[in-house]
């Protein structure tokens, strides 16, 4: 990983170096000094998404109501933008990030494969992409889906039986 800077010091250096290059401006400064770089929460949470989705074995992210209001959102104009961090929360620091995905893995799959996997794939993409530490990736297990599951993202509720 190369040293992306995300605060005032440098991200892989010691505090020594980071005392010693803390204040210098100028021309003469180094480039990755001179400013400070801040990730946005959002930002962290679509990387996670994105690599986390690309996954073998996991069907979706989302467990439960985030689903069921992620459905409602893509319905209305302009709402659908939260598909990609559904399931996914993350805290980010100026150096650190943790992230906690509900995921819903495919029936067969070894869910302690695909976690491992997961965990590999959330970590090097947000290292890479942000250059931010990620201590922990958290992620719950809430669905397995069955092959013969009729639930499909984006298809329409029965009509109920009252009119």
């Amino acid at each position: 990983m190369t040293d992306n800077i995300t605060g005032a010091g440098g991200g892989g250096r010691s505090e020594a170096d980071v005392s010693a290059l803390k204040g210098r401006t100028g021309a003469g400064a180094p480039a990755e000094t001179r400013g400070k770089t801040t990730i946005a929460d959002s930002v962290v949470a679509k990387i996670a998404g994105m690599a986390a989705r690309e996954v073998p074995g996991i069907h979706r992210l989302g467990a439960g109501m985030a689903r069921a209001f992620g459905a409602v959102r893509e319905r209305v104009p302009g709402g659908g933008s939260a598909t990609v961090t559904r399931g996914v929360k993350v805290e980010v620091g100026e150096r650190q990030a943790a992230v906690d995905l509900d995921a819903v893995v495919e029936y067969g799959v070894s869910i302690v494969d695909v976690a491992g996997d997961v965990r590999t794939n959330v970590i090097s993409s947000v290292e890479r992409m942000t250059g931010l530490e990620v201590v922990e990736v958290n992620i719950a297990v809430a669905d397995v889906h069955l092959p013969d599951d009729e639930e499909e993202e984006g298809t329409e509720p029965e009509e109920g039986r009252v009119r």
